[in-house]
């Protein structure tokens, strides 16, 4: 029967639905033997370093791709850069299909005056920095300013903003980053604005999302009744259902009586960002009202955008606005992409199962006769590889480290840390 390899790039929810579908499309006639290469000692994509801490049911996708992993057709190569350890011209000689699954990591700019002072921040530094990605635990944020400000209307806004008004103590028994819950119980902010260009009936948040919302034990979370009111009138009688429910959810928050807490989370509508102003650092944002010219400003010491995200480029692979070129998920011969690299950054995890569905069977449609071309181990010539067995080791390492502390895990932030519980003793001193 013919057995055809194919080379996944990136250990993302993507990559490991891309795997989970090429699973399901083997028959007696058609194998495939699945690598997947991840740069980071760890799998999961934004599942470890993007969903929010407090939010642990959304990471139970991850039994999935464990599932998929355990299959005896799959093999983890992490630690594993493009470009350095190996090309994307290697890749596509030795494999049938190369499909990238690489997600969005870089965020979008303002580009406004201001954005590069001091105390501005994109989300894409932010939120992996409390999630206890290696790249970014040494980043500095100030967390002694009263108040700061989030730019953006989608779930990541939302859960950077929850993350500086809750009361750090919350975190305890979830998985966030040591070094972060340690600089949140010293930040001084108490006041947070969650600042939308658009209104309330174009906000990319989800209902269950804003559901949680009244539960913060500790924050006040403010809406003005008045903003959704309007808002249901502008969206019509022919509202579609996800923005019904957003703006239902919306209300009831809107409508809940303010408490004595000490710290709050407000949300603000119909306001475009036109300036960050300081002297050598963030002290205010200029607004202008969307659709008029008056403006105002917010006084803060700490503005994060959460305006989307970018794909990184990779070498050898044609970009465009933040995306990889594609024409549904082909980007040339024996080569595709899934998930964010492919869209863009929408859509929940969940949305990437049928995404890479669709791609996964465009290419097995293009399949010619199986190569025999030899193997990756053959080109990584260094000892730092991450296998699935080294990742269940540290898996089961962070696991046993929390326990103790009643948390899920204690994620290891160092890459030393990680190899080293991996049993991957030798490691480059780049870092």
């Amino acid at each position: 029967m013919p057995q055809y390899k194919v080379a996944i790039v990136g250990a993302g929810p993507a990559g490991y639905f891309a795997a989970l579908a090429l699973n399901n499309l083997q028959s007696e006639e058609l194998q495939f033997s699945i690598d997947m290469i991840e740069r980071l000692p760890t799998p999961w994509g934004l599942v470890r370093s993007g969903v929010a801490p407090d939010h642990p049911k959304i990471k139970t996708v991850a039994k999935v791709f464990e599932k998929v992993a355990n299959e005896q057709n799959f093999r983890l190569f992490a630690n594993v850069e493009l470009g350095s350890d190996l090309t994307i011209e290697q890749l596509k000689e030795m494999y049938d299909a190369v499909v990238i699954a690489t997600g969005s990591a870089l965020g979008k700019r303002l580009g406004i005056p201001g954005e590069d002072l001091p105390g501005s921040m994109s989300a894409a530094a932010f939120v992996p920095w409390y999630n206890s990605h290696p790249d970014f635990k040494d980043e500095e944020i100030d967390l002694s300013c009263e108040s700061a400000v989030v730019i953006g209307a989608g779930n990541v806004a939302m859960d950077v903003a929850r993350m500086l008004a809750l009361e750090p103590s919350e975190l305890d028994p979830t998985d966030t980053a040591d070094h972060a819950i340690d600089a949140l119980k010293r930040s001084a902010i108490r006041d947070v604005v969650i600042s939308a260009r658009r209104g309330p009936e174009h906000a990319a948040f989800t209902s269950p999302e804003l559901r949680e919302l009244p539960k913060l034990e500790h924050t006040n979370v403010l809406m003005a009744k008045s903003d959704i009111e309007a808002a249901i009138v502008r969206a019509g009688a022919e509202i579609e259902k996800d923005t019904k429910s957003n703006l239902d959810a919306m209300l009831l928050i809107s409508e809940k009586e303010a408490t004595s807490h000490a710290r709050t989370m407000k949300f603000q509508f119909l306001a475009t960002p036109i300036e960050i102003k300081g002297s050598g650092r963030v002290e205010e944002v200029i607004f202008q009202k969307t659709g008029s010219d008056e403006k105002f400003s917010i006084k803060c010491g700490l503005v994060i955008t959460a305006i989307g995200y970018e794909a990184a480029s990779i070498p050898g692979i044609p970009y465009e606005r933040g995306k990889v070129v594609n024409n549904e998920g082909r980007v040339g011969e024996n080569m595709y992409v899934v998930g964010w690299a492919k869209r863009g950054p929408s859509g929940v995890i969940g949305t990437n199962k049928s995404d890479a569905a669709d791609v996964m069977k465009l290419l097995v449609e293009d399949l010619k006769a199986p190569k025999s071309s030899g193997d990756i181990t053959d080109v990584i010539t260094h000892n730092r590889v991450v296998t699935q067995q080294h990742w269940q080791a540290i898996n089961a390492a962070e696991v046993a480290a929390g326990e103790p502390l009643g948390k899920p895990r204690r994620k290891f932030v160092d890459h030393q840390e990680l190899l080293n519980s991996a049993g991957v003793q030798q490691f480059f001193t780049s870092n």
